[in-house]
């Protein structure tokens, strides 16, 4: 049995601003910190004679954290805050299991094994780690100085829920086994950890430790503010248990007397743009994509204005009163069974469930990734 996605290194991109078409979550501030973040903080604050050069540095930092607070927010749909200047911050979600922000020092190695950690689990891509000047290869150096922790990487693309769907399997493959090897509390941590790592912890509890969906859910965000996309979870989910079945959409705008005609959202997320293709003959523009099955939300940009094309699928108004062109997409070929299984496990809310049957499947599949 082939994993869905490998894990390679892969280059990633940094998101604009976009116009915010989910619903929003109350802003989440980071309230819950380990003692030595709070430490650090304290001893910031109290320093007021820093050099020009520290305050500039300093600065630079803070201009950093606004940019990436506000890309993070204009792409997941929630108001979503990460002060890389105060240091690691992180919770318990269980008492094996911690979400947080990443390591920034080896020293926050230290930190870390202080409190159990026996697993360090990366899923930022090296882009990330150079917007804030962090050195991965330092620290994980560091660590393998010592017998009690071991650091791996397994790389999600920041802002991305496509990405995250289709490598979400593998990724929590490795955190499958790596647990099994090592014991102990696993630390597992984006940049922010607001995204992908709540997403890859939640995905760990409803596939590997048994949770219910609604349960994992609900413990999770008791613990730690964030923001985990539910959606790609519950395909990943479909994924495993009937395959990736693909099809081709057709999405057209009706309209010759435009310049430039976009689509934003589909499997490219938020931050990326594709183009439609003017057919003269027929007044149209138009795009032909092949898509794995799945709920897809899309929105168009006509001569650089975000709009709904009224004449396919539209969303519900969310809390924000936006509105989403939508694609349900089932694949070719697909049996009657499987399509009740997607439908099941991708329906609104958190009610989604696995049979016995279908998480013995998902563990066969989870043991047989190739690391």
């Amino acid at each position: 049995m082939n994993c869905l996605q490998s894990i390679p290194r892969s280059g990633g991109y940094h998101v604009r601003g976009h116009r915010g078409f989910s619903q929003r979550n109350p802003k989440f501030n980071l309230v819950s910190m380990g003692a030595s973040v709070r430490r650090r903080i304290a001893m910031r604050a109290s320093s007021t004679f820093a050099s020009s050069e520290e305050k500039s540095s300093s600065e630079e930092e803070v201009d950093k954290s606004d940019t990436y607070s506000h890309d993070m927010t204009q792409a997941m749909g929630a108001v979503l805050t990460y002060r890389h200047e105060l240091g690691m911050n992180y919770d318990f979600i269980r008492p094996d299991l911690i979400v947080g922000s990443c390591l920034q020092t080896p020293e926050d190695v230290d930190e870390l094994r202080k409190i159990g950690v026996k697993t360090i689990f990366c899923l930022q891509q090296n882009p990330d780690l150079e917007y804030f000047g962090v050195d991965i290869v330092a620290i994980q150096d560091y660590a393998k100085q010592f017998e009690d922790i071991a650091h791996y990487r397994a790389e999600i693309r920041d802002f991305d829920g496509f990405d995250l769907r289709m490598r979400l399997p593998a990724v929590v493959s490795k955190l499958f086994k790596a647990v099994k090897r090592n014991g102990g509390v696993a630390y597992i941590h984006c940049t922010a950890g607001l995204g992908r790592a709540p997403a890859v912890a939640l995905a760990y509890m409803f596939w590997v430790l048994g949770y219910k969906l609604s349960d994992a859910h609900e413990l999770l965000l008791s613990q730690r503010s964030c923001f985990p996309k539910i959606d790609a979870i519950k395909s990943a989910t479909a994924d495993m248990l009937t395959g990736v079945p693909t099809d081709d959409v057709t999405l057209s705008w009706n309209d010759e007397d435009n310049i430039t005609v976009e689509i934003s959202g589909l499997d490219i997320g938020w931050g990326q743009r594709i183009p439609l293709k003017y057919d003269g003959e027929k007044g149209f523009w138009n795009l032909r994509r092949t898509l794995p099955a799945g709920r897809y939300e899309y929105k168009y940009i006509v001569d650089e204005e975000w709009t709904c094309n009224k004449d396919e699928p539209l969303t519900i108004p969310n809390g924000d009163g936006h509105v989403n062109n939508y694609v349900q997409v089932y694949g070719s070929g697909q049996s009657r069974e499987n399509v009740e299984v997607r439908d099941r496990l991708s329906s609104p809310g958190m009610d989604a469930e696995l049979t016995a049957e279908e998480r013995k499947k998902i563990l066969e599949f989870l043991e047989a990734c190739p690391e």
